[in-house]
């Protein structure tokens, strides 16, 4: 799978299981639902899926379902006749029927309001697309492959993302790991970009000092791979065949590094019970990370296997 080889690049066993399930469900028709955080390379998935499908010629059509406009968001997604609202002066196809005998992309699939889940589900059903302001409805054979940042199992316990959808579109989850999980592949992506750029834009190659290696090391890289990539650009087009220094990093390397030695707490002059405290740390990871205990585990430097320890032990469900 050579799309796949070229757009999702690293060793570490935690991409290369994400990989082998990738290869084994390209060439169906399976509905795919990918979840990983901001810059995991969902959309790159979601694209190697469809040009190692049957359905390769055919069109890819991708949307942010965050990006559309709530009083359009229907019409946008499934078409609408013309008259059918005010605004509405010619027929629109809409991104559902673009995506006939292809794949249709919906990033950020969280997002859409109920009513639109309701009408998503019927599609994924029985291809039944409801044109906006049509008493008919149409039929449309298209592959749909949907993403998200968001825990949705959480989403369906607080009534925001429907069950029945949920399971409909999860026949083949896929969870894109963060880059700060992907052991040993955080200098093979440095080396890859910063080459690759340098080539690119016809500039000398930089160099990392070694305590500037340690510092890329240490930082979470909350922008995951798209954050490494533009930071290598940044660095090759500011110091180029140059040996990159501490003062040379971006400011966020240094925020990061100054908030990891200081805290806010303060031991009060009575004390704490300490079980307490932890307890209610870890519920208030499990509501950041919106119930994703994996997620939560990383923001309380646990490995899940331990954090779920602590939740039994403190029988937090």
């Amino acid at each position: 799978m050579n799309t796949l080889n070229q757009t999702l690049l690293g060793n570490s066993p935690q991409l290369q299981m994400v990989l082998r399930t990738v290869r084994l469900i390209a060439s169906t028709d399976v509905t795919v639902l990918i979840f990983g955080e901001s810059g995991t390379g969902k959309e790159l998935v979601a694209r190697a899926l469809h040009q190692e499908s049957r359905r390769k010629n055919r069109p890819f059509v991708p949307i942010n379902c965050a990006a559309l406009p709530e009083g359009l968001a229907e019409s946008e997604l499934f078409g609408h006749r013309r008259g059918s609202f005010t605004g509405a002066t010619a027929d629109q196809v809409g991104r559902v029927r673009s995506a006939e005998g292809g794949t249709l992309f919906l990033d950020e699939v969280a997002e859409l309001p109920l009513t639109i889940q309701a009408k998503l589900l019927r599609l994924l059903e029985s291809g039944e697309c409801q044109v906006v302001g049509s008493s008919v409805p149409t039929f449309c054979e298209t592959r749909i492959v949907a993403a998200t940042h968001r825990d949705l199992r959480s989403w369906v316990k607080m009534g925001r993302f429907r069950e029945d959808l949920y399971y409909r579109l999860n026949i083949v989850s896929l969870e894109l790991p963060p880059l700060r999980a992907r052991s040993g592949d955080l200098f093979f992506l440095l080396r890859h970009f910063t080459e690759s750029f340098a080539h690119r834009h016809k500039l000398n190659i930089p160099r990392y000092s070694s305590i500037v290696l340690e510092k890329i090391q240490s930082y979470s890289w909350p922008g995951n791979v798209r954050e490494l990539r533009n930071f290598c650009e940044r660095m090759v087009v500011l110091f180029p065949g140059h040996t990159i220094e501490l003062n040379d990093l971006p400011v966020e390397f240094h925020d990061a590094a100054s908030s990891m030695h200081t805290t806010d707490f303060h031991l009060p002059e009575e004390g704490i019970i300490l079980q307490k405290l932890e307890e209610e740390i870890i519920r208030q990871a499990l509501c950041r990370a919106e119930g994703n205990r994996s997620r939560a585990a990383r923001l309380l430097g646990l490995t899940r296997d331990t954090l779920l320890y602590r939740m039994k032990k403190y029988a937090i469900s």
